[in-house]
């Protein structure tokens, strides 16, 4: 079989294809032409070395770089770009991926386009750094590749990529799908982490014997793909069957958990698995191939999986197409901050711009906000009431529990001497509140006339914040903003609470301590949503996580409610701004 059959056939391997590539011996890999020589007529692009040690997210570390910029580039317009980990292997002429040859043969033949590629070395600190070229003991490499969390993206976003337009005087593209990163071991981790935290930034991963292992908590990814609502990105996995399995865990399984988790969540991804063990020597081999399926042009993704139980609550079963076909539509911005997102019965949505103190309504038909309440008092939570009139969480000097008569805008004190943060109106009458530093959730009867200090039904909460009725309103939940929980507690018959536990855990970025568990809702079929630092956050009735919905242009979210028409709508208030987007599902019963 000739070199370029063999790359045919190990890339005509199918996702679900997981054996092992039985052409030769483990390792018996050889470049071929494509590789080791460029093609004739074919011009060399410029590779110039460059140290880079300024870095302020990686303070005191040195560290070697290089820039490949291809015959074909001119100036005249921006160039793709794609970054490498562990540059010195991929930059050398004698290693085993030997990019510039590559990049110089696809550029020239059009399967790629003009692509300026960084070549990096990761950090060294302290003295006796070993030498740019080769595979010295770089002290920094595990900190940077293996964490979790967006350190490394801002080193790249905000550091080292413009460091090097305005060194070289580059133009290199700020579309994201002319992006692409690429490593092996733990530098193939580190890109995909980078591409995870920021896709508005990458959207092109090649990643090579990755080490999605418990290194530094790498083996939580495949849970997260999952879990987590589709992102914009391209995957190429490679590995071997006789990768490396120690202390960290089993690098075959992992990739091959990796690749399913990606097949499940609808990811364009391949993965294509060898015999050899843990080197570059099989992923240079079929490099050239990767960087043509990674280049290829725009497709769409395939559907996420269906779920095969029919209790599983994946957010395939709350966003269309995985969340692709409906993405979110702003519906308003340029406010002051957002809060008190409420619907009603007829689908109208409700929010406050909290320091301008004015409530906005959305009708059900409309897709705008028309100011409802000005110069009002300053909202963080709004719920509507059995009564029908909507009760606020106030903030300012005299903080209170108010009702508002929709008809008449007539304002009325509930509860006095009050530091309310969110709140919820139950059927039978009670407003439950959350006093955020205190600990504490405490409760109201709506037919109160500024009762002061009204009775605490629940404490010791970390920073309680978001609070919600499950839809037969037996149920009483609190996320908690300071800790990881979303606590249950059981509404008695006199309006007070018991049995309290931690129901539900929630996600919480790598690098915080803290969910930020903020304002939440409840659907019709008892998912619970709560927004939080990582986006919202879905569970099931039985308190499990379906998933993490994105957050709207990366903004933070600190409330959210189903509103609009037939209340499949789910609106957030996101910062200065407020979005929506169309759901398979609808709100839970409003009294």
């Amino acid at each position: 079989m000739s070199p370029r059959s063999r790359f045919l056939a190990i890339l005509a391997l199918s996702l679900s294809t997981l054996v092992p590539v039985g052409l030769h011996g483990a390792d018996d890999y050889t470049l071929s032409r494509e590789s080791l020589e460029r093609a004739a007529g074919v011009p060399a692009g410029k590779v110039q070395e460059f140290d880079f040690n300024d870095s302020k997210v990686f303070p005191g570390t040195t560290r070697g770089c290089w820039l490949y910029i291809p015959a074909q580039y001119d100036g005249s317009k921006p160039a793709a770009l794609m970054v490498f980990q562990d540059g010195h292997e991929y930059r050398s002429d004698k290693g085993s991926q030997r990019v510039p040859v590559v990049f110089d043969n696809l550029i020239a033949q059009g399967e790629m386009p003009v692509t300026i590629a960084l070549f990096i070395n990761p950090g060294h600190r302290g003295t006796n750094a070993p030498p740019a070229a080769g595979w010295g003991n770089r002290s920094n490499r595990s900190f940077e590749y293996d964490s979790l969390g967006g350190d490394y993206a801002r080193f790249l976003v905000d550091e080292l990529i413009p460091h090097v337009k305005e060194r070289f005087g580059v133009k290199i593209t700020d579309d994201p799908e002319f992006r692409a990163i690429g490593g092996m071991s733990s530098g193939a981790i580190c890109a995909f982490t980078v591409a995870w935290e920021r896709p508005d930034q990458f959207r092109k991963v090649l990643s090579q014997i990755g080490s999605f292992v418990n290194i530094r908590g790498g083996h939580v990814y495949p849970a997260l793909i999952r879990k987590t609502e589709r992102k914009p990105l391209r995957v190429f996995l490679q590995d071997g069957v006789n990768d490396l399995n120690n202390l960290h865990g089993d690098w075959p399984l992992a990739n091959r958990e990796m690749s399913s988790a990606l097949t499940f969540a609808g990811y364009d991804s391949k993965f294509v698995l060898g015999d050899g063990s843990h080197s570059g020597k099989h992923g240079g081999v079929i490099l050239p191939d990767a960087l043509r399926w990674l280049w290829r042009p725009a497709m769409r993704p395939p559907e996420p999986s269906t779920n095969n139980w029919n209790g599983d609550e994946a957010l395939n079963k709350v966003l269309a197409g995985g969340g692709t076909d409906a993405p979110w539509e702003k519906v308003g911005d340029g406010y002051g901050f957002t809060d008190g997102a409420c619907g009603d019965s007829k689908g109208d949505f409700y929010f406050s711009d909290l320091p301008k103190g004015i409530l906005y309504r959305v009708a059900a038909g409309e897709s705008r906000p028309v100011a409802w309440l000005e110069g009002g008092p300053k909202v963080s939570g709004l719920k509507f009431g059995p009564d029908g009139r909507l009760y606020a969480a106030t903030q300012g000097e005299k903080q209170k529990i108010i009702a508002i008569d929709p008809a008449t805008k007539a304002i009325t004190d509930v509860g006095v001497d009050v530091k309310p943060n969110d709140l919820i109106v139950s059927k039978a009458g009670w407003v439950y509140y959350t006093d955020t530093a205190a600990g504490q959730v405490q409760a109201v009867p709506i037919s109160a006339k500024a009762m002061p200090r009204p009775r605490v039904v629940a404490g010791g909460i970390n920073r309680p914040n978001g609070i919600a009725l499950s839809p037969k309103q037996d149920l009483l939940l609190v996320s908690e903003y300071g800790g990881t929980n979303v606590w249950s507690f059981v509404v008695d018959a006199d309006g007070g609470l018991s049995a309290g536990e931690r129901y539900m855990t929630l996600v919480v970025p790598p690098g915080r301590k803290d969910s930020g568990g903020d304002g939440s809702t409840v659907d019709a079929l008892g998912r619970t949503y709560v927004t939080s630092h990582a986006g919202i956050q879905m569970f099931d009735w039985t308190g499990r996580l379906g998933g993490v919905i994105a957050k709207p242009e990366g903004k933070g979210i600190v409330s959210c409610a189903f509103a609009g028409p037939d209340q499949a709508y789910l609106y957030v208030c996101a910062s200065d701004a407020v979005f929506r987007r169309k759901t398979l599902t609808r709100a839970a019963a409003i009294p």
